[in-house]
């Protein structure tokens, strides 16, 4: 271009807001910088002005006329600054636009602006020796449209767990699909005092290779189940070191909750306290703490990206995938570990919820204790354990070869402002969560064949969460529906991540687990929605994953194949 030509859009503004006109002796001279507060003697005698009143007419209208010479932004500043306002623009108390219309919609203007701008328009024709530019910058800023850009898929790439029925998750799944029960009586301490004397315990577990020695003596049982599941869920994606040098680690994140965090840690820093604070734990803080273990694990990778953890009580990992999710759709992450831990096997864990009046006492027969939507049942059975799942960036995933098991379809979060602990009567909360996760999806209602309900075997849980899975799918003849808590019992923070897994595999391998314990439903229950006592066979074509919380914390993820 030109050297005389206004290049960018500084140039433009300055230009604009240093625009001339000159007038004859009706008509004087019109020259603002805006706000200017110095007044000249004459109109006439500098830079040789013209006389007659500048009408910018159609030129005006089509944007920008430039007829500045030089090229440099002190030539131009020193072209513009030449100019001052005359005596009209300081009777019309400094508001009007510029003396034309192209600017007066951006500062405004008062009453006798536009009778100034027609007596402009309305005067003699343009002097080609008036040096002056007129710019309409907001429809010049209009025509610049961002591109188009496509949303960015989430898919799932690798997965692991901590449960009690195994610490891989295709032995876990398998487990399921046979209807083992891994509810069992504890072990791990004396609770003879208790009334509740079963759980959904954790047998044996290893952290060889895994976890550094020093830390496995110190830390929580759900951190080193969290830091074990997330380093299999890398491992079963196939990031080896290899490709974890190809990584751009500022853009892998952690994400992994808990409900109830490092108790057993905290509970033994107060024991020792009774004897002399000199013989706590020097770490009994950090590792009580609900994000250390996302931190840990951060640490332990060098994964510098989102790092942080999430506690809606047995709502929490649910709360954490969807966040992950939104992280790489936002373009944050390419890679998320996210899920959720938790471990309250111990005296004050048990002690707490047995207080609730919330646990079954079905002692003499566990693996009959946990029982989703039968009339006999009598509370949930607590459980310990761990879920992870890696989630990635469609194109990021495919650029490396990973193999791709589900599409993280997206979801939502609701709440029932009630009761600590009561589901709303209605189950309005869970409704509107569910709605607002196919709207954010885009799936419809008839698209979802498969749900893992969140289900823990209490009266008043099970049926609000059935009533509201009639009102959102009851027209759909192809829907099943089934709780993997029947045989895991409810493992609090970590429960909706080992559901979410359970939920890829069944996308995976086309089979759904069955509820078991099933014997007699509750009454005016439809059991035609309810998978029975063995696995079925089921084309998974949308996948829906519920989790409720303490608080009425309320969430709803979606998984489909990928296509």
């Amino acid at each position: 271009m030109a050297a005389s030509s206004v290049a960018s859009p500084l140039c433009t503004w300055l230009v604009a807001a240093c625009m001339s006109v000159t007038c004859d002796r009706d008509c004087s001279p019109r020259v603002s910088m805006l706000s200017s507060s110095r007044r000249r003697p004459k109109c006439a005698g500098r830079r040789g002005l013209p006389s007659k009143c500048s009408s910018f007419s159609g030129e005006f209208q089509k944007g920008l006329i430039s007829a500045f010479s030089g090229s440099s932004i002190q030539g131009l500043m020193s072209s513009c600054l030449a100019f001052e306002p005359c005596d009209e623009y300081y009777s019309s108390k400094g508001y009007s636009s510029l003396g034309c219309s192209g600017l007066s919609s951006l500062f405004g203007s008062k009453s006798g602006a536009s009778n100034r701008r027609q007596r402009c328009f309305n005067g003699a024709a343009y002097s080609g020796e008036t040096m002056a530019v007129a710019v309409q910058p907001t429809e010049e800023l209009t025509k610049q449209k961002k591109p188009l850009t496509r949303q960015r898929r989430v898919v799932v790439t690798g997965m692991s767990v901590v449960t009690p029925l195994g610490h891989d998750s295709d032995v876990f799944y398998n487990n399921l699909l046979e209807g083992v029960s891994g509810i069992s009586e504890i072990e791990a301490f004396d609770c003879t005092q208790f009334p509740t004397r079963i759980g959904g315990e954790i047998k044996s577990f290893s952290t060889d290779g895994w976890v550094a020695p020093k830390f496995s003596r110190r830390m929580d049982k759900f951190m080193l189940y969290l830091l074990t599941a997330g380093k299999k869920a890398l491992a079963d994606a196939g990031i080896t070191e290899e490709v974890m040098e190809t990584l751009d680690k500022a853009k892998c994140g952690v994400l992994i909750g808990s409900a109830m965090g490092g108790m057993k840690i905290f509970n033994d820093a107060i024991e020792a306290l009774r004897v002399s604070y000199k013989k706590m734990n020097p770490f009994c803080v950090p590792f009580a703490t609900t994000n250390m273990g996302s931190a840990m694990l951060a640490m332990d990778l060098g994964w510098m990206g989102p790092n942080y953890s999430i506690s809606t009580a047995c709502a929490t990992s649910n709360f954490c995938i969807l966040s992950s999710a939104n992280h790489i759709i936002r373009g944050e992450a390419d890679l998320m570990l996210c899920g959720g831990s938790d471990s309250v096997m111990i005296p004050i864990g048990l002690g707490g919820f047995v207080a609730c009046r919330a646990l079954s006492q079905r002692n003499n027969d566990p693996t009959k204790a946990s029982r989703p939507w039968d009339s006999n049942r009598d509370g949930f059975v607590m459980g310990e354990g761990a879920g992870v799942l890696l989630l990635e960036e469609l194109e990021h995933a495919k650029k490396r070869g990973a193999a791709i098991y589900a599409e993280f379809l997206g979801g939502s979060f609701a709440c029932d402002a009630y009761h600590m602990t009561e589901p709303h009567p209605d189950g309005a909360g869970v409704i509107l969560c569910i709605e607002k996760a196919l709207e954010q999806s885009g799936v419809s209602r008839e698209d979802v064949n498969y749900i893992n309900a969140h289900a823990t075997s209490t009266p008043a849980g099970d049926l609000k969460e059935y009533n509201a899975l009639i009102h959102c799918f009851g027209q759909n003849p192809e829907l099943r529906v089934n709780s993997t808590k029947s045989m895991i019992g409810h493992l609090l923070g970590a429960s909706g991540a080992v559901e979410a897994v359970a939920a890829v595999q069944a996308i995976r391998t086309g089979w759904i687990h069955p509820n078991i314990n099933l014997e007699n439903p509750d009454e005016g229950m439809d059991t035609k929605l309810l998978v029975g006592p063995k696995k079925e066979r089921l084309d998974v074509k949308v996948a829906l994953s519920n989790s409720f919380g303490f608080g009425g914390h309320n969430s709803s993820i979606l998984f489909a194949p990928y296509k």
